[in-house]
C-alpha cells in the first residue's frame, strides 16, 4: 500500500479502480481544499522545473489547470483574471525582453558599492 494524501484529479479514483486497485479518498472541507491546492501548487511548479523538454509543456498544462481551479474556488473567472494579467502587463511589461536585474543603487552610491 502506498499512501499519497494529495490533491488529485476527479477521474484518478475512477482510473486506479479501472486497473483493478482499491484507493481511499476524501472530500475536502473549502479550507482545507484551498491549503491543499496552494499545496498542490507547489508540486505542479516542482514538476515543472525537473521536466524533461518533452514533458515540460505538459507540467505547465497541470500548473495552469490548478492555477484555473484557484481561481473558479476563489469566483474569479478566466477573463477577471485576464484583465488584471493584460493591466500588470501594461503597467509592468513581460517578461518578453530576457531581463536579469543584477542590482540597483541609488544616485549618492557608486555602482561598486
Amino acid at each position: 500500500m502506498i499512501v499519497y494524501n494529495k490533491l488529485v484529479r476527479d477521474k484518478i479514483p475512477q482510473i486506479i479502480e479501472d486497473k483493478g486497485k482499491h484507493c481511499e479518498v476524501k472530500v475536502l472541507n473549502h479550507n482545507e481544499y484551498l491549503d491543499t491546492l496552494r499545496v498542490k501548487l507547489q508540486e505542479e511548479l516542482d514538476e515543472y522545473k525537473t521536466a524533461s523538454e518533452e514533458e515540460d509543456v505538459a507540467e505547465l498544462a497541470d500548473l495552469v489547470e490548478v492555477v484555473y481551479t484557484i481561481l473558479k474556488h476563489k469566483g474569479v473567472s478566466i477573463e477577471q483574471f485576464e484583465r488584471v494579467r493584460l493591466k500588470k502587463r501594461e503597467e509592468r511589461g513581460g517578461f518578453d525582453e530576457k531581463l536579469l536585474l543584477v542590482k540597483v543603487w541609488g544616485k549618492e552610491e557608486t555602482q561598486n558599492g
